[in-house]
């Protein structure tokens, strides 16, 4: 069973509008760092931006997964095909988060990951309206 946080639109949206901003933000500072050549204070936080789409956003995601969407479909089975996109969204914001790990293992912290950060964001804002639009359409 999800929280009831989960189940409430506005909650729902209030969730997913606290993640989106962090992100953007510590997305806006890392840019300006590469920009500025500062390599110990870019790692920090690269460190910090992927550890918040790791326990934030996907954390979130399971969440969802194990209990919302669970309950949504019982509420309503029509909506099996827009849960399959949403879950779909999430495997590609791991896939996202995998790719700049590896990048960054391979190449340490350079402008070739910011693409990636963008495209998370991205991929999450659409996820968000997707989601908020289509489960809560009886409120």
């Amino acid at each position: 069973m999800s929280g009831p946080s989960l189940r409430k639109k506005h909650s729902h949206h209030s969730i997913h509008d606290g993640i989106y901003t962090e992100a953007r933000d510590l997305t806006k500072v890392l840019k300006k760092l590469l920009l500025e050549n500062k390599a110990k204070e870019t790692k920090e936080i690269c460190d910090a931006l992927i550890e918040h789409w790791e326990t934030r956003t996907l954390a979130h995601a399971q969440s969802e997964e194990e209990g919302f969407f669970i309950e949504k479909l019982k509420e309503n089975p029509e909506l099996n095909e827009m849960i399959i996109k949403l879950k779909r969204d999430h495997q590609i914001l791991e896939i996202i988060v995998h790719s700049i790990k590896v990048n960054i293992d391979n190449k340490g912290v350079t402008e070739d990951i910011l693409p990636y950060f963008d495209a998370l964001l991205v991929v999450f804002e659409l996820h968000n309206h997707e989601a908020e639009n289509n489960l809560f359409i009886t409120e």
